[in-house]
């Protein structure tokens, strides 16, 4: 880029990228019966543009697109045998089931064969000959060429959409669509651009201004060094060679600020994409030795980390589409409150070493309780056992000194 191009981008503009809620109605005005305005005199003879407060053709959204004679002609045709089709088959099943002649193929092979050699319909890609085609055969190639042009309508029309755009509008939806965010410098710029765009070098309203706008862009010196240029320029009267001199120039150089905005945030653009490819790696390498942290994954969980990491298919607070981590940090911030969660997860991710081995003492005292339970349950067990035999033991002695007795009764013939 040349140095007059370096100059004038540190003169017209110097923005800082920042998220801009963009108020439409205010940017563009509301229609009303004040924004009407006709073109008068000079004004009438400028270009259409989107600061020029012209009103933008838009007609072309409300008229219909040209269409050959013979192609409506043709396309109604088709639209006639399709609407046999499901009759025909019908027949055709009657047939099958009923022993009826078979339904006559012809015409639809006639027509479609016509079509293709036309270029109107495009056969399917297997070597199935056409004469060998069944009803259903035709209808599913009828609506398969139908679907597809669908689909290329809609591919074209925004493609007309943003071709009939103003210049400005298209640089701003490139800009945007290649995930431009300052709205409100990019605007800024436009502005200016459109404002110096419009400058007359045979006007002599416009002359000095031209003139001063070069010179600041080419550095020529102080605002004062410019002013007192101007007028010499102007009290010999050379200042309306000067201006048609400098015009073209100038104008090359404000396209020049936009292109290299724009290119910008497209260079922008592409090392996201990089970026975001890497992380999709990055991810998909780390989940695939199938475990994390010393702990083993089985495949379903692996599939939900991954996805849970990479798509981003949940709504955002922010209006933008998420991944399920960011998904469950909002829910449990602000829809479902659980900071103790959040606080462990803080904890985790800015100290992973710290948090992993608080984990690991808090199991091992886990272990090292139970085990002291296990070992006093299993004392209390062994000294119940103990005294219950020391019971049964003492049940099967001789009775003691104070066992009750019974007194043996004298004989009374015993002799003496």
């Amino acid at each position: 880029m040349s140095e007059e191009v370096q100059d004038l981008n540190n003169q017209v503009d110097s923005t800082s990228v920042e998220q801009v809620d963009v108020d439409i109605d205010a940017l563009f005005g509301k229609p009303g019966a004040e924004s009407i305005m006709l073109p008068s005199g000079e004004e009438a003879s400028k270009p259409k543009s989107l600061f020029s407060n012209e009103k933008t053709d838009m007609a072309f959204i409300d008229k219909p697109v040209s269409v050959d004679k013979a192609e409506t002609a043709q396309k109604e045709e088709v639209e006639e045998a399709i609407a046999e089709l499901n009759d025909l088959i019908s027949q055709e099943e009657d047939a099958g089931n009923k022993g009826r002649p078979k339904v006559d193929k012809s015409g639809l092979f006639e027509l479609a064969q016509k079509m293709i050699e036309e270029g109107s319909l495009v056969g399917f890609d297997d070597d199935k000959d056409l004469e060998e085609y069944t009803t259903k055969d035709f209808r599913e190639l009828f609506e398969a060429n139908f679907q597809e042009r669908e689909n290329k309508v809609r591919e074209d029309v925004p493609k007309e959409f943003f071709a009939a755009l103003p210049e400005e509008l298209q640089f701003a939806a490139k800009y945007v669509a290649d995930g431009g965010q300052d709205l409100k410098g990019l605007f800024r710029t436009l502005a200016q651009v459109e404002e110096i765009k419009q400058l007359d070098a045979d006007n002599p309203n416009d002359q000095a201004e031209i003139a001063r706008q070069y010179l600041y862009a080419t550095g020529f010196g102080t605002a004062e060094e410019i002013e007192s240029e101007i007028q010499d320029w102007y009290d010999l009267d050379r200042l309306g060679q000067k201006a048609n001199q400098f015009k073209p120039k100038l104008d090359r150089m404000q396209e020049e600020i936009v292109n290299n905005q724009l290119a910008d945030q497209e260079s922008k653009k592409k090392q996201q994409a990089v970026a975001a490819k890497a992380y999709t790696d990055n991810v998909y390498n780390t989940l695939l030795t199938g475990e994390l942290g010393g702990v083993k994954l089985d495949k379903k969980t692996q599939s939900t980390l991954y996805s849970g990491l990479v798509q981003p298919n949940y709504p955002s607070i922010s209006g933008k589409p998420t991944n399920l981590l960011g998904h469950l940090l909002e829910k449990y911030q602000f829809v479902e409150p659980r900071h103790d969660l959040i606080a462990e997860a803080l904890w985790l991710l800015s100290d992973p070493e710290g948090y992993k081995g608080k984990v690991r003492d808090q199991g091992s005292r886990e272990a090292v309780e139970k085990t002291v339970r296990q070992l006093k349950t299993e004392e209390s067990n062994k000294i119940t056992s103990s005294t219950n035999n020391e019971d049964e033991k003492s049940s099967r002695k001789e009775p003691s000194r104070t066992q009750r007795t019974l007194p043996r009764q004298n004989n009374l013939f015993k002799r003496f």
